[in-house]
């Protein structure tokens, strides 16, 4: 397979004996950063692992999508690839199990409201949160704090014990807090079923950017404490950004969204109806998806308690130790892959040799296995459902989270989807980020098939 990669390359006229140090030079952070011309609708909301829009136009063109076709994305995440696909007046369909940004690339992929009417709502809204914190002597935007009041005898509303264990602790302050649950209980007093979910989404962008303490590196953490903020501010200048982008774009192509199990797709597609797939599965390591966007979670109510976080990861590919269970069984799709195998003996063996015993280490050969068996469900179910000569790009990339073992993801899937029938166009690099762990070069690629039908 790895001939057959490297004949791919020669193909696509890249030199097979660049070194990834040689391609981290050629191939720069930005490229994966959000270009100030692609904002508009894709700042709605971004999860902090999102690809870029300009990579999804780039395959869109590649593949030569036309308006009559459609593309799915099966891991769409925040909706980087519908929107784009809105943009450019092409039907999509997304399908996410993380409730939050299922949410996220609805509300992203609705441009059929007046602006207007929800730029009036949304200001009535703030006032409304304005005068229900000045009547408890909490509101001055201007000056944040309590005015001539003892913090400590304000009565600030705090989320129900169960809810609060499922946040990182100390992840949003008491006062930013109180003020985003008065926001919260003043959209839903004078609620418009047509506009909550643009307002809902506004506060989630603000929660994140402005008001909590989160900060985000490889994985989600707690920062330097925000005592206050002005939520209202924030909040309302989101739904102002959101009103001005609905204002520039009109497109009447259909973008349907599916929370459900990127595994397990039978129900919400039609045979032989996909042209093409766009996607960024997520990757072999130790990033918890659903605590990456956690605090949100909650304060809109995706998520209640453990029961219902327990739900949520269970319908997401195996890719961190925190979601695996004892029922798993993804992994006996994979048991006679050599390399695979070979890769989860290694870890296991280097588990051992370095004395490591914790609960989640112990996990890390079978959460390798359990990922790549995931990926071979998801793939093998999905022929069903595309058209003959479908084309398709998953955005992957190399990791070595798991005790320094090096998993070449783009590798692997590519043999995988091989074994399936699909038909492999090449990996195409996209760009090489530093390991934090080992301090090399790690390659992230677009693996590039075609389903023959």
């Amino acid at each position: 397979m790895k001939e057959q990669i490297l004949q791919m390359a020669l193909i696509n006229q890249k030199d097979p004996t660049t070194t990834e140090q040689d391609v981290s030079n050629d191939v720069k952070a930005e490229d994966n950063k959000l270009r100030p011309e692609d904002r508009a609708v894709h700042d709605w909301y971004r999860f902090v692992l999102s690809y870029p829009p300009h990579l999804v136009q780039k395959y869109l063109n590649h593949f030569k999508v036309n308006q009559n076709q459609c593309v799915l994305d099966p891991f769409c995440g925040t909706g980087t690839t519908l929107v784009e696909c809105k943009k450019n007046g092409i039907p999509s369909i997304g399908i996410e199990a993380n409730p939050m940004a299922c949410f996220a690339s609805e509300v992203k992929v609705s441009w059929d409201i007046e602006p207007q009417r929800l730029l009036k709502h949304a200001q009535m809204i703030a006032k409304a949160a304005n005068n229900r914190l000045s009547d408890q002597v909490l509101y001055t935007e201007d000056a944040l704090l309590f005015s001539g009041k003892d913090i400590s005898q304000a009565q600030l509303l705090k989320l129900p014990l169960e809810q609060e264990k499922l946040l990182l602790k100390n992840s949003i302050s008491p006062i930013p807090l109180h003020k985003t649950l008065v926001l919260l209980d003043v959209l839903e007093q004078f609620k418009d079923d047509v506009l909550i979910k643009y307002e809902h989404l506004a506060l989630a962008k603000a929660m994140v950017h402005g008001i909590s303490n989160l900060r985000f590196g490889p994985e989600v953490g707690v920062g330097r404490s925000r005592e206050d903020a002005p939520v209202i501010k924030i909040w309302l200048a989101n739904v102002i950004d959101m009103v001005n982008d609905l204002q520039s774009f009109n497109s009447k192509s259909k973008a349907v969204v599916h929370r459900a199990d990127s595994r397990s797709i039978g129900d919400i597609l039609n045979p032989c109806s996909i042209d093409a797939v766009i996607t960024s599965p997520p990757y072999p390591n130790e990033k918890d998806y659903s605590r990456t966007t956690r605090l949100e979670s909650v304060l809109l109510g995706f998520i209640n308690n453990k029961t219902e976080l327990r739900a949520v990861k269970q319908d997401l590919i195996r890719s961190n130790t925190r979601g695996v269970y004892k029922s798993d069984q993804d992994d006996l799709l994979i048991e006679n892959h050599c390399e695979i195998q070979r890769i989860a003996n290694e870890i296991e063996k280097r588990r051992i040799e370095l004395g490591k015993t914790s609960g989640f280490e112990r996990l890390y050969a079978r959460v390798t296995k359990l990922y790549f068996g995931g990926m071979a469900k998801h793939l093998s179910t999905l022929r069903t459902f595309l058209r003959p000569g479908a084309q398709l790009a998953y955005v992957v990339g190399d990791q070595a989270s798991y005790l320094r073992i090096m998993i070449r993801t783009g590798e692997l899937l590519a043999d995988i989807a091989q074994n399936l029938g699909y038909e492999l166009i090449g990996l195409d690099l996209f760009r090489t980020r530093l390991s934090t762990v080992t301090k090399e070069q790690l390659r992230e690629e677009v693996l590039l098939l075609r389903w023959p039908g």
